[in-house]
């Protein structure tokens, strides 16, 4: 029984560590056809409907999850900082919140269930159709021609999500915080200045690039390894959402404590807030 069960753990272990091979080979070829495949993939016939579908056609959901996440933070954080009477820094500790984690973080997760998920069930319907191997047979590489311009317009997309859905929790945060509560304009602008720097910003767009990458690459890659006909589309899709989620955790984790040990390296002092 022993035996049986660290032989059931050990094939596991292995699979887990071939499929991580086969997704290492898989980015590796994505790679090389981004670098050296332009007059393939470079075409605006394959790039605009990826750019649309993902980009233009994700904008609602995300503008309005942005709303709500800034109307909700700010209906959560006021009575605390009321009574300590310094409401008027509900701004800044909102829109910090917004644009360098909660933004970045949400607006991914979204875009990894609604595009991660078409994204995979597209290329998996392709794979067991068969067409992926019709390309193949024409002289084509289904890599550059369905891959690279699915992950160029996740890396070019979500950033852009991103500053909409930003911008949209700000203006939420704005509306409760000031027209709801009262809290003075003014002074609720002018702090939101002088405690969100630009470096705050630039966090969350680096964030967002680097989530982009993952949910087009491991999108692209369970599509293209799915298997057992109309099930294994769908047990793809799910694969991909969570799998992407999982990356989309780890990834803000190494990247928030990057960041911030890169700020002294790159400015010769700590960051010093305005409180």
């Amino acid at each position: 029984m022993v035996l049986s069960r660290l032989a059931n753990l050990g094939s596991t272990l292995l699979d887990q560590i071939m499929g991580f091979g086969y997704f290492a080979r898989f980015c590796l070829s994505t790679l090389k056809w981004f670098t050296r495949g332009v007059g393939r993939w470079g075409r605006m016939s394959l790039l605009s409907p990826q750019l649309f579908s993902i980009g233009t056609r994700s904008l609602p959901v995300i503008m309005l999850l942005g709303l709500f996440i800034g109307m909700v933070l700010a209906i959560e954080t006021f009575e605390q900082f009321d009574a300590f009477g310094i409401a008027d820094s509900l701004g800044a500790i909102i829109n910090i919140s917004v644009v360098k984690q909660i933004g970045p973080v949400l607006a991914a997760v979204m875009l990894a269930g609604r595009v991660g998920g078409a994204v995979s069930a597209e290329l998996g319907t392709m794979h067991v159709t068969e067409q992926l191997d019709a390309l193949r047979v024409m002289g084509s590489d289904p890599i550059a021609y369905l891959v690279v311009p699915r992950v160029i317009a996740c890396v070019v997309m979500i950033p852009v999500m991103t500053v909409f859905s930003d911008l949209m929790g700000i203006f939420g945060g704005y509306l409760v915080t000031v027209q709801g509560f009262g809290v003075n304009s003014g002074a609720y602008w002018q702090l939101s200045a002088d405690f969100v720097a630009s470096w705050d910003v630039s966090v969350g767009l680096v964030k967002s690039l680097c989530f982009g990458l993952a949910i087009g690459l491991i999108s692209c890659y369970k599509g293209f390894h799915c298997k057992g006909g109309a099930a294994g589309v769908g047990k793809a899709a799910t694969d991909a959402f969570v799998s992407s989620f999982i990356a989309i955790i780890i990834i803000n984790f190494f990247l928030a404590k990057l960041l911030n040990d890169l700020y002294p390296i790159l400015f010769g002092h700590e960051f010093v807030t305005a409180f």
